[in-house]
C-alpha cells in the first residue's frame, strides 16, 4: 500500500502528519513506530492523522515517535491547522477536536499560527519546581544555565518518576533571560529525547513562569533549540489560567510516499 503524508516542522519539533479521512491508514503501534523513525523510516518526532468529525472541522490523533497514542500536542495542532488548511478543508481560522478537547487557531501569516490551547487550572510544586497539565503532563525546572544540563540523562530520571500512574511526565529545564524572555530545553515522553521544541511544554513553563516568579507576565516569549515561540494567556485568580494562545510558525518541509507493505 502507497501511503502519502507530509512532513511538517513546526520550531524544529517535526512531525508525520496524513490525511485520514477516508480512514484507509492502518494504525498500529509497530507501524507508526517505524514511519517515525529517523533511520528506517520518515523520521519525526511524532505522526498525525486528520479525520473527519461531527464537533469540529476534523478530529487531530497524535502518536509519539514510540508509536504510542498520545496525549495533545501543541506544535502539532498549529501544523495540522496548516495542513488542513493546505489541502482546502478549511480557511484560515477552525475549530478542531483533540484528545484533550476543542482547539481553536488561526494562521496569522502564511507560515504562523496560533492555537488556543486548554484552560490550566491547577499546578503542583514537586521537590520545588512545578507539576502541570497543559493538555500533556509538564514537570518544569528552573536552572541558571540550561545550556550546562545533560537533558537527556536528568530529564529521562525524572520522567520516570513523576505522574507514574498516568504514564510519566516530559520534562521543561527553563533558564530566564531576561523579563518575560525564557530560554527552555524539553525531554519529551515517547520521543524519550530531547526534542527542538514543545508548545505544550512551552505553555506550562510560560504558566509556572508567570505563578511563581513573575505574576504580573501574560505575554512571554520562549526560545527553544529550534526557535522561538509565544505564549500569552489571561489569569483569574488565584491560579486559573484561560484563553491561552501558543504562537509559532509552523512550516511545510517537503510531500511524500512510502510503501508501508515494506515496513510490516
Amino acid at each position: 500500500m502507497q501511503l502519502t503524508f507530509s512532513k511538517y516542522q513546526g520550531a524544529g519539533n517535526d512531525f508525520v502528519i496524513i490525511d485520514n479521512r477516508a480512514e484507509l491508514f492502518p494504525v498500529s503501534t509497530e507501524l507508526i513506530g517505524k514511519l517515525c523513525n529517523r533511520h528506517f523510516g520518515i523520521g519525526a518526532d511524532g505522526l498525525m492523522l486528520l479525520s473527519n468529525s461531527s464537533e469540529g472541522d476534523f478530529l487531530m490523533r497524535y502518536f509519539n515517535a514510540d508509536g504510542n497514542e498520545s496525549t495533545m500536542c501543541g506544535n502539532g495542532g498549529r501544523c495540522i491547522t496548516h495542513f488542513a488548511n493546505k489541502l482546502g478543508i478549511i480557511g484560515t481560522t477552525t475549530t478542531f477536536m483533540g484528545i484533550d478537547g476543542a482547539h481553536s487557531a488561526e494562521i496569522t501569516d502564511k507560515n504562523y499560527v496560533k492555537l488556543k490551547m486548554k484552560d490550566v487550572e491547577e499546578a503542583e510544586v514537586t521537590d520545588e519546581n512545578y507539576f502541570i497539565d497543559t493538555g500533556s503532563p509538564h514537570y518544569v525546572s528552573f536552572v541558571r544555565d540550561v545550556d550546562a544540563i545533560d537533558v537527556n540523562r536528568e530529564g529521562k530520571l525524572i520522567r520516570q518518576s513523576v505522574n507514574i500512574q498516568n504514564g510519566g511526565t516530559n520534562v521543561n529545564f527553563v533558564q530566564v533571560l531576561s523579563g518575560n524572555v525564557l530560554k527552555v530545553r524539553t525531554f519529551e515522553r515517547g520521543v524519550e529525547a530531547e526534542t527542538l521544541a514543545c508548545g505544550t511544554g512551552a505553555v506550562a513553563s510560560s504558566i509556572a513562569y508567570n505563578l511563581f516568579l513573575e505574576p504580573e507576565s501574560n505575554s512571554i516569549e520562549l526560545q527553544a533549540p529550534g526557535g522561538k515561540l509565544m505564549v500569552q494567556f489571561t489569569k483569574e485568580e488565584p491560579s486559573i489560567f484561560k484563553n491561552i494562545w501558543l504562537q509559532g510558525p509552523a512550516n511545510h518541509v517537503f510531500e511524500g510516499t512510502v510503501d508501508i507493505d515494506n515496513m510490516l
